[in-house]
């Protein structure tokens, strides 16, 4: 086995820094055969700046460290290998890139880590002197080459550290009711040269998904976002605004020419001119330029006209509806039938997959009954069928959804909300032209364009939809019958669907109104239990998604799950914590799609849907579970209802800049609880294709503090690391993954107490630790030390399970002698209190096997309360 170095700043990527003083950390993977201490490391590096100049290299030695200034080991090696430590220090004046060479010893030729590993050289920038986009400097100083025939202003930014500009590019109206208008003009090249770019591309008509590059933008497709890293370590980020009821009706992204300059791509679809609008921001990091140019989209979206009829019932019924539901909706376990049962639905099938569920004692909160459970006509393929009547499928469904949803119901009780599936527009055709709806309610006829993006989905072609004088009795009728069926929700399909009509005079007088129809009747009816889906249509972001002053919905945040198409897994990981970045700032709940818990990818999508703060609901065939994983990802409250432990800040990629084929884990960056006493939580997942090691330094992860000490568990190996800050060796973290392989690390800050007889001694509530974002199942932690020198550390928990106690000193004292714990006030069987088997420091109190033991009822509260006693004085 070949020799295998990982250092930190990473090589091949680029890593920003505050201060010029840079420690380098290296770590060599040896076989223990080659280990004797003659191993050397060298870092080659550059003297001058980056950008295209010519850059003189020299050669600094790497020294090798001592045991105890070693990085912490969350995944051990291979048996047959270990691990080297190597530091080198430099300073840095501006940006500096390096390499990595190493032999075994004098007599041995340097190998370079680029021809070993494949790895390229990394980058050092540091951020020093007057930031670009300071007041000296405006958009033209940005944007070199920026388009004089464009209008710019600036505006305050919501964001510290920021400064923000609208561009408008102006349009003319749309000649005839069959044609949009389009502007394409250049806009500029930012910086007139770049390190990093990424976006948010229009993957397809409902998905957007994400493109990184190098020093020169190349967009295969439309993008909606984009964002460029300078030499100087700052961050511009462009945002298309589309604005329906603004002064385009239409969509403004971006593209790129052969010149290498970024281009703004505008659709009118009103016949009025008017003027698209590209949002501009640049700050000192990603997250604070892409939420400056959000937050001024909420805010245009806000100001614009809408105080017409449909606004007023959606602030009138966003103010009715109640927040109890929230838990149950969003943090109970979700079961889908779409992967598990297909597309030919029957209710016997329906009540075979809620019953082998039960049978397996697996408690759903919420079912959703996915496509082709509705009456339809099985005129060609899926496409092109209609939807003929409310009731469900007569032959499939003979009793009708009442009949099905109150078997389901009164047999399990456990199932809080059963939803349905449909279309926007009815089913993927609309309405069958011949059927009982089209009937009903007045209907016209529309064309449906291609998607040369997908060749496989013949969209094209004639469809009847609902006219706009019966839009809004459409969908009251609708959901009435749902409602009154005891159906609790819906999954609203298929909304890009009204992106693809070809006609720019439909498209202007239908679209809203489908949105604000839809929207009205599922906060009539349901509370606003609805699943958006294939809506990341920029119209629908904009007009649906972004504005607040309405209950938060759940939203799909990526392309499908395909459980059958191996390839498709890491991506479908990769693109949601992306999309993030931009669904993070909207007025919805992402959802990263359903799952099965069997096969080579389930803990890598399981342990994706716990970091990413969205609902988790399961897709498996009736049977084939892995009732392990499933309690992994949930706990069962003290009640008996089984809920999953979202963070309640959304997860998203750490690394925007660095691309899906580039030899990096991808990093998800979550929080759960305040700022300062809750959890950073990072998910990795390595999508590469083959092992790969890192070392993640604990500055990484959100929220983290220098001043404080933390102690950082691995939920895959268990192991936890010692007390560290942020400036000590032991801070950087070495984590090893598979290919496929994936872990969540959660830091926890740690509370300090000094004592006479023990010095000091550190304490951390570490949540649930058998669950993998187990941190989210603490309502409340504290630990103080009483005048009679005993440590009280009390935790209250959402779930039962295992909760775990970090406490230096553990190995020093008897459980037996110096420990009391109570659950509700009782002292609990000494045999549920031990030592965590992987780290001594840490006390396992089995609250679960208690709770059973002692007999306790919840009572009117549905949380636990675990309290410890320990005496700490000698």
């Amino acid at each position: 086995m070949s020799p295998f170095v990982v250092t930190y700043p990473p090589l091949e990527q680029i890593t920003q820094l505050k201060d010029t003083s840079v420690t380098f950390h290296a770590v060599l993977e040896v076989p223990k055969t080659l280990a004797p201490g003659s191993w050397q490391l060298a870092l080659w590096h550059s003297t001058g700046s980056y950008n295209g100049r010519k850059a003189s290299w020299v050669e600094t030695p790497f020294a090798p460290s001592g045991q105890s200034d070693f990085p912490s080991t969350l995944h051990d090696p291979a048996d047959q290998l270990m691990r080297l430590h190597f530091t080198v220090n430099l300073t840095v004046q501006s940006m500096l890139n390096f390499t990595i060479k190493f032999r075994q010893g004098p007599d041995h030729d340097w190998r370079w880590v680029r021809n070993e590993q494949g790895l390229g050289d990394g980058y050092i920038v540091v951020d020093v002197g007057a930031p670009e986009g300071s007041d000296d400097e405006d958009l033209p100083d940005l944007i070199h080459g920026l388009n004089p025939s464009l209008k710019w202003s600036s505006h305050l930014s919501q964001c510290p550290g920021t400064r923000l500009w609208t561009i408008e590019v102006p349009v003319d109206g749309a000649k005839d009711d069959d044609n949009s208008t389009f502007s394409h003009v250049p806009l500029g090249i930012p910086w007139g040269g770049f390190l990093r770019w990424f976006a948010l591309v229009r993957d397809w008509s409902p998905w957007l998904a994400p493109r990184q590059g190098r020093s020169t933008v190349e967009l295969d497709k439309d993008a909606l976002l984009c964002s460029f890293l300078s030499s100087k370590g700052k961050h511009l980020v462009l945002l298309g605004f589309a604005g329906i009821n603004n002064a385009v009706d239409g969509m403004t992204l971006f593209r790129n020419d052969e010149f290498g300059r970024v281009t703004i791509h505008i659709r009118n679809d009103s016949a009025k001119a008017g003027s698209g609008t590209v949002l501009v921001a640049v700050g000192d990091n990603f997250e604070s330029a892409n939420a400056a140019v959000m937050y001024h989209a909420r805010g245009l979206v806000s100001t614009a006209d809408r105080a017409g009829e449909s606004s007023t019932k959606l602030e009138k019924l966003s103010d009715n509806v109640e927040a109890n539901w929230y838990e149950n909706w969003y943090d109970g376990l979700g079961y889908c039938t779409w992967n598990a049962l297909g597309q030919r639905l029957t209710a016997e099938k329906v009540i075979r997959a809620v019953d082998a569920l039960a049978d397996n004692n697996i408690n759903i909160s919420n079912l959703i009954i996915d496509d082709n459970w509705q009456d339809i006509d099985y005129h060609g393929d899926q496409w092109q069928q209609g939807w003929n009547d409310f009731e469900a499928e007569p032959k499939a469904f003979p009793n009708g959804l009442t009949g099905l949803v109150s078997e389901i119901r009164s047999k399990h009780k456990n199932i809080e909300h059963v939803a349905v599936w449909h279309a926007l527009l009815g089913y993927w055709a609309g309405i069958a032209p011949d059927g009982n709806l089209a009937k009903r309610y007045r209907t016209i006829e529309v064309v449906r364009g291609e998607d040369s993006s997908r060749k496989n989905i013949p969209l094209g072609g004639k469809m009847t939809v609902i006219a706009k004088e019966d839009i809004h009795k459409f969908y009251d009728d609708f959901y009435r019958f749902l409602s009154e069926s005891g159906v609790a929700g819906v999954k609203t399909d298929a909304q890009f669907m009204v992106d693809t009509w070809v006609s720019p005079k439909v498209r202007r007088e239908l679209i809203q109104p489908y949105l604000d129809n839809w929207l009205l009747a599922s906060l009539r009816y349901f509370s606003g239990r609805a699943i958006s889906c294939m809506s990341m249509s920029p119209q629908i972001i904009f007009h649906t998604q972004l504005p607040r002053g309405r209950p938060t919905m759940l939203c799909r945040n990526s392309d499908d799950f395909f459980p059958d198409v191996p390839s498709s897994h890491p991506w479908h990981v990769w693109a949601n914590a992306h999309n993030s970045l931009l669904t993070q700032h909207l007025n919805i709940l992402p959802d990263w799609d359903m799952f099965q818990t069997t096969g080579a990818y389930a803990g890598f999508h399981a342990a994706a849907r716990c970091v990413s703060g969205g609902p988790i609901y399961i897709t498996d065939v009736p049977g084939q579970y892995d009732l392990d994983l499933i309690k992994q990802m949930t706990g069962v409250t003290p009640r008996g209802r089984t809920v999953i432990f979202r963070p309640s800040v959304l997860g998203r990629s750490l690394d925007q800049y660095v691309n899906y084929d580039d030899l990096s884990l991808l990093k998800i960056s979550a929080y759960n609880g305040r700022a300062v006493t809750g959890t950073p939580i990072m998910g990795i997942f390595n999508v590469s294709g083959r092992p790969l090691t890192e070392l993640i330094p604990l500055a990484r992860f959100s929220g983290v503090l220098p001043s404080m000490w933390y102690v950082v568990r691995s939920h895959q190996s268990g192991k936890v690391t010692v007390p560290v800050q942020t400036t000590s060796s032991a801070s950087l973290l070495t984590a090893s993954l598979d290919n496929g392989g994936y872990d969540i690390l959660s830091v926890f800050p740690l509370s300090l107490h000094e004592t006479e007889s023990r010095g000091r001694v550190y304490v951390a509530s570490l949540g649930l630790v058998g669950k993998m974002t187990g941190c989210a199942a603490m309502l409340n932690h504290s630990s103080d030390l009483l005048e009679n020198g005993r440590l009280f550390i009390s935790t209250r928990l959402k779930a039962l399970g295992v909760l775990g106690i970090y406490i230096s000193h553990l190995p020093e004292l008897s459980i037996q002698d110096e420990f009391m714990v109570t659950i509700q006030g009782q002292p609990i069987p000494p045999h549920t209190v031990t030592v965590n088997r992987m780290d001594s420091h840490v006390l396992d109190i089995d609250i679960e096997s208690a709770w059973k033991e002692m007999g306790l009822e919840a009572g009117w509260s549905n949380e636990v309360e675990v309290k410890v006693y320990l005496t700490l004085e000698k």
